[in-house]
C-alpha cells in the first residue's frame, strides 16, 4: 500500500505530548498526517509542529471551511504550511456543516457549491503568486497577492459527500475527501469521482475484540455525525436513509437515548473499524482494494491501548 495515515492530534492527548509518537509514524509506515477542525484545535497548528516533528510526512488538513475564514487568509495559512513542509503539504477545503458554519459561527450556510468552487479557483491563482482582483459569485477579492508564493504551489482537495461535489473535485482539485463510509461504499464514491484523482477517507478504528464497546463507542459519534443535514443526505444517497430513519427520527424528537438504541449493528459495523488490531489493518485494506487511495485513520479510544501503543499496533509495518 502506498499511502496510510494518522487524523492528528489524537483524542485525549495534549497537543504538546504528541511528539514522540509523531516521530514515530514514518518508522512505522505511516506516510500522512492528516488534521481536523471541529470544535477541538484549528486544522493548521497540529500540521506545523508536524512539519518540524517528522519531515518525512505528508500533511494536510482535512478539513478547513470555506466559509470560517476570508479567501486571503485561507491562502496565506496554505502558503505558510508549503513553506513548512515543502513538496509535503496538501491543502483540504470543503463546506463544513451548516452546525459548524452558522450555529457556531453565525455566518451563512449558503450555495456551499458555489462556495467551494470560487474557493477552489481562488487558490489555484492566489497560491502562483499571481494578484488576484476577480469578481466571483459568491465573494469579490480586489488585489490580493501573497506577499511569499510557494515555490511549489500545493495540491488542493476538496471533501465531497455526493455526486455534484465528487464532480466538481474531479473537474478542479486534485483529488476527493470523504468520511463515513463502509468499504463498499467506495465504489459508489468513485463511480462519480472517476478512477484517476487521489481518494482520502478518513476511518474511525477502534481497536477492541470487545464488539459491545466498540458499538458502544460507534452509536455515539454515528448519532452525533449522522443527524447533521449533510451527512444525512449522504447516507440517504448510499442507501442507509431507512436504516438510518428511526435514529434521525427520535434525535429530531429530543429522545437522544432512543436515539442510539435504534442505531442497527449492521451499520455500526459498516462505518466503525473495530476488532482485533490485525483485524482492524485488514480491514482498512478492503477500503484500498475498493479504490481508497489514502486511508486515514482516527484513532477511537478502546481496547485499554495507550495512544502510542494503539498507533503502534494498527501500523502498515505491524503486518
Amino acid at each position: 500500500m502506498s499511502r496510510w495515515g494518522l487524523t492528528i492530534p489524537l483524542t485525549g492527548l495534549p497537543l504538546a505530548a504528541h511528539r514522540e509518537i509523531i516521530e514515530s509514524l514514518p518508522g512505522l509506515g505511516y506516510t500522512d498526517a492528516w488534521s481536523a477542525e471541529t470544535n477541538g484545535t484549528d486544522a493548521f497548528t497540529p500540521l506545523a509542529l508536524a512539519s518540524q516533528w517528522a519531515p518525512e510526512l505528508r500533511l494536510g488538513p482535512a478539513i478547513v471551511p470555506v466559509y470560517t475564514r476570508g479567501p486571503a487568509l485561507l491562502a496565506q495559512q496554505a502558503a505558510t504550511l508549503a513553506d513548512l513542509a515543502p513538496g509535503r503539504f496538501v491543502m483540504g477545503v470543503g463546506t463544513s456543516s451548516d452546525t459548524i458554519v452558522e450555529r457556531w459561527n453565525d455566518i451563512p450556510f449558503e450555495e456551499p457549491y458555489k462556495r467551494c468552487r470560487d474557493t477552489l479557483r481562488f487558490l489555484r491563482t492566489a497560491l502562483t503568486g499571481e494578484k488576484v482582483k476577480r469578481e466571483y459569485d459568491t465573494f469579490t477579492v480586489r488585489g490580493f497577492k501573497l506577499e511569499t508564493a510557494p515555490a511549489e504551489p500545493p495540491p488542493i482537495v476538496l471533501a465531497a459527500l455526493r455526486p455534484g461535489m465528487l464532480r466538481l473535485a474531479a473537474r478542479e482539485a486534485d483529488g476527493a475527501i470523504t468520511n463515513w463510509l463502509a468499504p463498499k461504499d467506495v465504489r459508489t464514491v468513485r463511480g462519480e469521482l472517476g478512477e484517476g484523482p487521489e481518494l482520502i477517507a478518513r476511518l474511525f478504528v477502534c481497536p477492541t475484540e470487545d464488539a459491545e464497546e466498540a458499538r458502544g463507542i460507534g452509536r455515539w459519534l454515528i448519532a452525533a455525525y449522522m443527524t447533521v443535514p449533510v451527512y444525512r443526505a449522504f447516507h440517504e444517497w448510499l442507501g442507509r436513509g431507512e436504516a438510518l430513519r428511526p435514529m434521525n427520527e427520535a434525535w429530531a424528537a429530543g429522545a437522544r437515548q432512543k436515539a442510539l438504541e435504534v442505531i442497527p449493528d449492521e451499520v455500526v459495523d459498516d462505518l466503525i473499524v473495530h476488532g482485533s488490531p490485525a483485524a482492524c489493518r485488514e480491514r482498512v485494506r478492503e477500503y484500498v482494494a475498493n479504490g481508497l487511495t489514502t486511508p486515514v485513520l482516527a484513532l477511537v479510544p478502546g481496547g485499554g491501548l495507550s495512544h502510542a501503543e494503539a498507533v503502534e499496533a494498527l501500523a502498515p509495518s505491524a503486518g
